[in-house]
């Protein structure tokens, strides 16, 4: 199974501990079922197909799906080998030759008591590794790593349980409950977040809409994430749009394949506070928090390419 056993959170993770702890659990005779608590934890789900159906049936011994070989996307639609030689390759190389990823651009646009974020920015890492970061409900840790909920073990976002709706080839419909933690001038407390969102596996594309979010009218968007040929320069010698497989000729393979990530962040307050001067304060506030969700990401991306743990 390698690396990849919990895509995603892997890389500074040790899946050991989590094993052994399961296994003890199981000889206490405790139940292996998921609680109440876990129940977000249930799906959506697909297998590694590199594993042994032996290595599958121990995993589903485990009791929790965050030290299972899983995976939230289908690996059908993209080239899994491909993918982990590309991590690997990051990791490897970021000591030599270091990308440095900008904060995220964003752009507000308020028309009509409706405000458009558009949001631009890259990230040192695989594409469908993004993706998978995107669409992961196991709470791996991407949103809090640097953030102001570290020394409490408690992340910005968590998601609190998922239902696939609708599942056709690379395209899955599901429906997501989160919650989102806040903390303003000594305040703090949750919004839940109930969205429907529509994803594509192989495009590496989603489209998002609300089913329910507190104080907001209107909440939907959209992200896509394109590859980023980040060694271009320096191994091709060039700077002429080329196709990945010209790429991978031209770098003898060598060439790091970053992302650039594009947002479209769309919301409008409830009617009754989207009067000023209450609807000014909410937009910063979502903008603001939308800003930190993005940079979580961002240090999170440079943590573990930082990470000497590359598996075997």
């Amino acid at each position: 199974m390698g690396m990849f056993p919990r895509f995603g959170g892997w890389i500074n993770q040790n899946i050991q501990e989590p094993l052994k702890a399961s296994t003890k659990r199981s000889e206490k005779g405790k139940s292996s079922s998921f609680s109440e608590k876990d129940r977000y934890l249930q799906g959506p789900w697909y297998w590694n197909p590199a594993i042994t159906p032996k290595e599958k049936a121990e995993s589903m011994e485990i009791d929790h799906v965050k030290s299972m070989p899983l995976y939230a996307t289908d690996p059908k639609y993209y080239d899994l080998d491909e993918l982990v030689r590309q991590v690997r390759l990051w990791m490897s190389e970021n000591k030599k030759h270091q990308w440095h990823d900008e904060p995220a651009k964003v752009k507000v646009k308020t028309k009509e008591g409706i405000c458009h974020l558009n949001i631009n920015f890259t990230l040192g890492w695989p594409p469908q590794a993004v993706f998978e970061m995107f669409t992961d409900p196991r709470n791996m840790g991407f949103f809090h790593s640097m953030g102001k909920y570290k020394d409490h073990f408690r992340t910005r976002l968590d998601t609190i349980a998922t239902k696939v709706i609708k599942k056709d080839g690379p395209r899955q419909i599901t429906e997501v409950e989160k919650v989102l933690r806040w903390k303003i001038l000594g305040y703090n407390g949750t919004i839940p977040i109930h969205v429907i969102i529509d994803e594509n596996h192989q495009k590496v594309t989603a489209t998002y809409k609300k089913v329910k979010v507190k104080h907001m009218k209107v909440f939907e968007g959209s992200w896509k994430m394109e590859p980023l040929y980040v060694d271009q320069e320096r191994l091709c010698k060039s700077r002429s749009r080329i196709s990945e497989e010209e790429y991978k000729k031209c770098s003898s393979g060598k060439g790091r394949i970053g992302s650039k990530v594009t947002m479209e962040h769309i919301f409008q307050p409830s009617s009754l506070l989207n009067i000023p001067p209450v609807s000014w304060f909410i937009r910063g506030v979502a903008i603001k928090f939308t800003k930190a969700l993005l940079q979580d990401l961002r240090e999170y991306v440079i943590m573990i390419n930082k990470s000497t743990v590359l598996g075997s």
